[in-house]
């Protein structure tokens, strides 16, 4: 190199075959924290706004609403090219305390029918369904067919399953009655007394939902390691030994959820008693929630009082759960 170009280019190594130098390059932009986990907030932010939209905006108006005396007749709407403003007021938790101390005589009624379908339909959830995994849970012929059938009831829409049955259970030319008849029983008003009614809202909603605790309780007894019953076999447990020591503990994770989930189902089950009874005969079928939607429907539309069965069914299941999974956590701990 000579000394003229050495000269132009200071800083440059006259080492033969050293390479010139690039440009420098350009700063990162820092983003901080943002940047960090950029892409964990490009999966979340939508699922964030579904939410808002579809959970916490209608929970929230729910409560705004419980709050007021809003009705059909003084809330705002628009008629034609007519607005006409909403004059309604806030009246505080007189809403609530019109419902909880009785004054309209249909709470606790429905409070205590809630809580009796409730619990007679998760515990027969719960033990038919376990039932039919141990046996599903075997060696068999067939067993993916009878899966598959006994599926089938929960792939059947509820407004279906409804109107299907309520034809089976019709007193004028239904399925049950016409088959108790010819083996000379006596045929029963299934929908039109409340006992018998109470019974058809129950086994129909029993019938839809068993499929969900089999497929779920099946799960769980196909995590039990086998070995631990081949042991106690050979220790002589009975097989009600192995089912009591080996089977409901090793089922303990899945049973907190699926009891859990049927308790929250069920409380709020509002097609079955809907579409099969209408809360009938008079209103003896009717839960929690049909009276909720009876309040916002039927006659003149009280939406606050709507809402405010809502918020009260809301707050329930709230306490209920939390409660519920300290049980299971101290449980869990006693056990251990």
């Amino acid at each position: 190199m000579s000394q003229k170009t050495a000269e132009s280019a200071p800083g440059v190594s006259e080492a033969p075959g050293a390479a010139l130098p690039g440009p420098a390059p350009k700063a990162r932009r820092d983003w901080g924290w943002f940047g960090k986990y950029g892409y964990a907030w490009a999966m979340v932010v939508p699922v964030v706004i579904v939410l808002g939209v579809l959970v916490l905006y209608p929970l929230a108006r729910g409560i705004v609403l419980s709050l007021t005396d809003a009705t059909e007749l003084n809330s705002g709407r628009r008629i034609g090219v007519n607005t006409i403003p909403a004059t309604y007021d806030f009246v505080g938790l007189r809403n609530y305390l019109d419902v909880l101390s009785g004054t309209e005589g249909t709470f606790y009624p429905r409070l205590l029918w809630t809580i009796e379908w409730t619990v007679a339909c998760v515990v027969l959830h719960y033990g038919i369904g376990l039932g039919l995994a141990m046996l599903l849970n075997r060696a068999m012929r067939l067993r993916t067919l009878y899966r598959m059938l006994l599926i089938l009831p929960w792939a059947v829409p509820p407004f279906v399953a409804a109107f299907a049955w309520r034809l089976i259970l019709n007193n004028q030319g239904g399925l049950l009655d016409a088959v108790l008849q010819r083996v000379g029983l006596p045929g029963v008003d299934w929908l039109g007394q409340p006992l018998p009614a109470k019974l058809s809202v129950i086994m129909v909603n029993v019938w839809m939902g068993v499929p969900f605790m089999m497929v779920a309780l099946l799960g769980g007894l196909q995590t039990i390691p086998k070995e631990l019953y081949e042991a106690a076999e050979v220790d002589g447990a009975t097989p009600w030994q192995r089912f009591r020591v080996i089977t409901l503990p090793g089922l303990r994770p899945v049973t907190g959820t699926v009891i859990l989930l049927g308790v929250i189902w069920t409380f709020n089950q509002f097609p079955v008693i809907a579409l099969l009874t209408g809360g009938g005969p008079g209103d003896s079928t009717s839960i929690l929630v049909t009276e909720s939607y009876y309040e916002a429907f039927r006659g003149i539309r009280n939406y606050s009082g709507a809402a405010t069965y809502g918020m009260i069914i809301a707050s329930m299941l709230v306490v209920f759960a939390s409660f519920y999974k300290r049980w299971l956590a101290r449980a869990q701990e006693a056990t251990r």
